[in-house]
């Protein structure tokens, strides 16, 4: 597969309408703190996603991706408390939830598709 923009790339795609969520979501939330926190961190995801596809190698985008892994997991743990707090309902939990849980399958794998340069560059 060639890919020659970060724009391009699914996952990247899917990381963007899951910040739309969690911003629609958690948009009447006067919580600041924990609102300001899932935002960032849900808007961490393809902010790495991209600022690691355009690093020079593949050994730096796999760093990103790890990076943009981690902040799926954060916000997959804020989702829950915030569920907990009565933040959201447990449509909406259900649906970011099982959001992030592909958005995080889809990291590994293109991660894993690094080390077997199945993903090139233009």
């Amino acid at each position: 597969m060639r890919v020659s923009r970060f724009e391009d790339l699914l996952v990247w795609q899917k990381s963007i309408n899951q910040s739309l969520l969690i911003y629609r979501y958690y948009a009447k939330n006067l919580d600041w703190g924990f609102k300001n926190q899932i935002q960032r961190a849900s808007v961490s995801i393809a902010n790495n996603i991209a600022e690691g596809f355009d690093r020079s190698s593949d050994k730096e985008f796999k760093r990103f991706l790890f990076i943009a892994l981690g902040s799926a997991s954060e916000v997959r743990s804020m989702n829950y408390l915030g569920f907990k707090l009565n933040y959201i309902s447990i449509e909406e939990f259900n649906e970011c939830n099982n959001q992030l849980i592909e958005i995080s399958k889809m990291l590994n794998g293109l991660s894993r598709s690094l080390n077997r340069n199945e993903v090139k560059y233009l």
